[in-house]
């Protein structure tokens, strides 16, 4: 089954963007996905073509307009009906990585940007809509948090990495930071490679890594540990931990 990505977007030159590169391009040239831009100007009612107007009430920016967002989205879910609709806003719920797994095991995702102020509140009480961020940032539009989801997406793809247990073993598939990775040279002005890491001994591999990964989220996303402490055999996104409960 071919992923199917539809984004709509006032910028549709920006795509495929980064992902025309690498793992992501070969993907898409060997058919695990597929990638449909939709101009939202496409869809205005009048002869300037005018996607946006003033805020009701008053201030700065303009607002999309919500006719005009309709009609481009009941477009996109004519193309693909199966699809969810997602919308990358600043006012959205966070991004995580168990929902980029679910994404990433359905039939694609259409993705809708923003510009100036966002979009007519409408839309969203209208149209089954998801509204979604990636940080509490403010971009230019929503074109750039559109790639970094259909990447995050991607690369789960059955396929488009080397190795299957790439995508297990990462930060929050286990509701952790990754550990610190290593490779040679073994010694880098003056700082050497972790004597544990050179032992060859699995076991004693894998109980470091796990220490570590501990030890740097408790330090660095006080967040995540809160949220991970008492859970240790589900994934929080959903991936499969096979030798955990082995205890190795």
């Amino acid at each position: 089954m071919t992923f199917a990505a539809t984004v709509l977007t006032l910028y549709p030159e920006m795509f495929p963007g980064p992902l025309g590169v690498s793992l992501a391009n070969r993907a898409r040239e060997e058919g695990k996905w597929s990638l449909d831009t939709v101009q939202i100007r496409d869809f205005a009612i009048d002869k300037h073509r005018t996607v946006d107007d003033t805020p009701a009430g008053g201030g700065a920016g303009m607002v999309l307009r919500v006719d005009v967002l309709a009609a481009a989205v009941d477009h996109a879910l004519s193309l693909h009906p199966d699809c969810p609709v997602i919308a990358m806003t600043p006012r959205g719920k966070p991004l995580d990585q168990a929902r980029v797994r679910q994404l990433s095991a359905g039939p694609g995702v259409t993705v809708l940007c923003g510009r100036f102020e966002g979009f007519d509140e409408r839309i969203f009480a209208a149209r089954a809509i998801e509204e979604v961020s990636i940080g509490d940032i403010v971009l230019s539009g929503g074109e750039p948090a559109a790639l970094m989801l259909l990447d995050a997406c991607i690369r789960l793809l059955p396929g488009v990495m080397g190795a299957p247990s790439s995508g297990a073993e990462e930060s929050f598939e286990s509701g952790l930071l990754e550990y610190p990775h290593y490779t040679r040279p073994a010694e880098w002005e003056g700082r050497t490679i972790p004597e544990v890491l050179r032992s060859g001994d699995h076991a004693k591999i894998a109980a470091w890594r796990k220490h570590q990964a501990e030890v740097d989220t408790r330090s660095r996303r006080p967040d995540l540990w809160e949220r991970h402490k008492g859970v240790r055999v589900q994934s929080a996104s959903g991936a499969r931990r096979e030798n955990e409960d082995q205890g190795q």
